[in-house]
């Protein structure tokens, strides 16, 4: 099938000025004509207002707590001034130290105050006249003042007592500044909260007239007209007034009402066109059904998809088709199926490249439909494959899953077919319900293939923990024998001869169990019989006592499955106790209540848990199985050992992981 750069959309006819104005949806109002735009500016501006005002007042009051703190510490100067005095006309012998510390506090609080604190806060007013009748008290303290403490600890007290009344009237005058400007402040502060007031009082106002205008009055209008229709005037109609979400539904209402007028007046001939319409909807509704039922029925990929294009093709009276798929690059189209295509067509097209036809085209489009071929202008005068072919014109539709294009799937029609909206909408669905069904293949093989790498892997474990590190012990064994043999040493051959039959007796046994774990099968109730054949095959290899304790009480059967899970953890753990633990009794207890519980317990030579942990995974022989084993079914596993005491493992089943049977 040759490109081409012409191809016609199909858009069904309005059979009526009414049905065409159902068909054409409604106009969605603009961002900026919404209610919810209006609604959300308004909160906006008036929440900006708001925060504005109470920021404005939060920093008004941090100045009016910063310049109090300014006013405290100014007048903690004129304090400390006189009572250096003091201690200058004293005669006391720590005097001086007094003095430096008073001289200390007085320079920190200048320094305060020329830089402020804003943890505590404490800053002086921005006003120049505060700045510099500051500077003024800094340059009398330092220039007058604190040279006038030497003098007076050297008997000249009259120095420092005669510069004093200017330090505190220019320190009063400081603060009679600070205090005028903080008054300032407070009456700002109280001429803001009342505009607040106002602001909010005002905004309230406004919001419930904006409320009335944007959302009430609309509300009525349109409560009014739906009790005019309701009394069969249908004529009504409502004032669009407005461009947002109730100007729409105005339209909407008003549209509704054209129809109902329309229907009213010619009822018989609208009931016969909704019948026809039902009809072809159920048809419609028939098919889909018929070919998901069909797509859910167990079967390969071939399979299905030839049974999805006959019924389609069925369905929509078509002469031809073909299912494509897409290569995982992406740029070709490989035909999986095809009906009514001649051999010669389908060796044409079995595979191109996506932009190569226009089955191509709808991997993009999403829907191409040739009506008629002869209006379509192949590319170089030449006829296209389906024109020669004898179709008149063809549908081709996307095969999609999860918003991922998987192919295309296309009719050929052998008339020139209009192809309304509502079966290319149907022709759309069904696309999608193969596409899901080919994923849902895919999934289900992908499952298998996980099952299977699963059970390969406890299968490895398995070879590993048991068969490889015998033959693994066997090849040491071996390698110590034939340096025994160059050697002539028949000592150590006859110590390594014994080693070699018992490793090579524990080897075989492993493949037994092994052999017997992966023939293990089980259905619902067999749990019992299976643990005694176990514990008695157990009992005979082995030679050791064992004790069955299986208490099924108000518990349900567990599931094959997990049967079968539990089977081979009692078998491995029986293994173990075999190869490891040199005992000569084994207790094993199964209950049965809303938990599923297992305990094996043997009375051996048990081991040290913490070195055992110590050790690599690939060191704990048998552990790694029963642990995969008990995660896979979601149970918990404990191990349970001490050196000279035997060991116990427990494998409980939680009654919310338990699965029905």
């Amino acid at each position: 099938m040759e490109p081409s750069h012409h191809m016609q959309n199909i858009t069904p006819m309005a059979d009526s000025p009414t049905s065409a104005m159902a068909a054409a949806p409604l106009p969605e109002p603009a961002l900026r004509d919404r209610l919810s735009t209006r609604i959300l500016a308004v909160s906006i501006s008036a929440m900006a207002v708001a925060l504005t005002m109470i920021l404005g007042a939060l920093w008004l009051s941090w100045q009016l707590e910063g310049a109090a703190a300014a006013i405290n510490d100014t007048g903690s100067l004129r304090m400390r001034a006189n009572r250096i005095g003091l201690y200058l006309v004293q005669e006391n012998e720590g005097k001086a130290d007094s003095i430096a510390a008073e001289e200390a506090l007085i320079n920190g609080t200048l320094k305060d105050l020329r830089i402020g604190n804003p943890a505590r806060p404490l800053f002086l007013p921005g006003d120049a006249a505060i700045r510099q009748q500051m500077h003024v008290v800094s340059e009398r303290w330092q220039q007058e003042l604190q040279p006038a403490i030497d003098a007076g600890l050297d008997g000249q007290a009259k120095l420092y007592l005669d510069a004093l009344p200017g330090f505190v009237d220019q320190t009063n005058r400081l603060v009679s500044l600070i205090e005028t400007n903080n008054a300032q402040k407070t009456s700002l502060l109280r001429m803001s909260q009342g505009v607040l007031i106002m602001i909010i009082f005002a905004g309230t106002l406004a919001t419930v007239y904006l409320l009335y205008l944007w959302i009430i009055a609309p509300v009525l209008q349109l409560q009014d007209g739906l009790q005019r229709m309701a009394a069969r005037e249908f004529d009504t109609r409502l004032p669009v007034e407005s461009r947002d979400e109730f100007g729409v539904l105005a339209q909407g209402f008003n549209r509704m009402a054209a129809e109902l007028q329309d229907l009213y007046g010619a009822l018989e001939a609208r009931v016969q066109g909704k019948t026809a319409q039902l009809a072809a909807q159920n048809r419609a509704l028939g098919a889909l059904y018929d070919i998901a039922a069909f797509l859910n029925q167990p079967g390969d990929i071939e399979e299905m998809c030839q049974g999805f294009l006959q019924r389609v093709m069925r369905q929509f009276d078509a002469a031809g088709g073909s299912i494509r798929v897409i290569d995982p690059s992406g740029e070709k189209l490989h035909l999986l199926v095809s009906e009514g295509l001649s051999p010669e067509l389908e060796e044409q097209e079995h595979c191109m490249k996506v932009d190569a036809c226009f089955c191509g085209s709808a991997m993009r489009e999403g829907v191409v439909v040739i009506r008629d071929f002869s209006k379509v202008a192949p590319p170089e005068a030449q006829p296209m494959n389906c024109a020669r072919e004898g179709f008149r014109g063809i549908a081709v539709f996307r095969i999609m899953a999860q918003n991922a294009v998987l192919g295309s799937f296309s009719l050929h029609f052998a008339d020139h077919r209009t192809l309304p909206a509502s079966e290319i909408q149907l022709l759309e669905t069904l696309g999608q319900r193969l596409g899901v069904a080919l994923e849902n293949l895919r999934l289900s093989a992908q499952a298998r293939q996980l099952a299977v790498d699963a059970e390969r892997n406890l299968v490895a474990q398995g070879l590993h923990d048991s068969i490889a590190q015998g033959l693994n012990y066997l090849n040491m064994q071996v390698q110590m024998l034939e340096s025994a043999v160059r050697r002539d040493a028949l000592d150590e051959i006859r110590e390594i001869v014994p080693r070699l039959h018992n490793g090579v007796d524990e080897s075989y046994q492993d493949v037994r169990e092994l052999l017997l774990n992966f023939r293990s099968k089980l259905e619902a109730g067999e749990l019992r019989k299976a643990v005694g054949d176990t514990l008695a095959r157990f009992e005979r290899q082995a030679g050791i006592a064992v004790h069955l304790d299986m208490k099924e009480a108000e518990g349900a059967p567990l599931p094959p499955e997990q049967q079968l899970q539990v089977l081979f953890v009692l078998q491995e753990a029986l293994s173990n106790v075999r190869k490891h633990a040199h005992a000569d009794e084994v207790t094993v207890r199964i209950t049965n209540r809303r938990d599923f519980e297992l305990h094996i317990e043997d009375n051996g030579r048990g081991f040290d848990t913490g070195e055992v942990n110590a050790r690599s995974d690939k060191q704990h022989i048998g552990l790694n199985i029963m642990r995969e084993r008990a995660v896979r079914m979601h149970a918990e596993l404990s191990i349970e050992s001490t050196a000279g005491s035997g060991t116990r493992v427990r494998l409980t089943l939680p009654q919310s992981e338990r699965q029905a049977a």
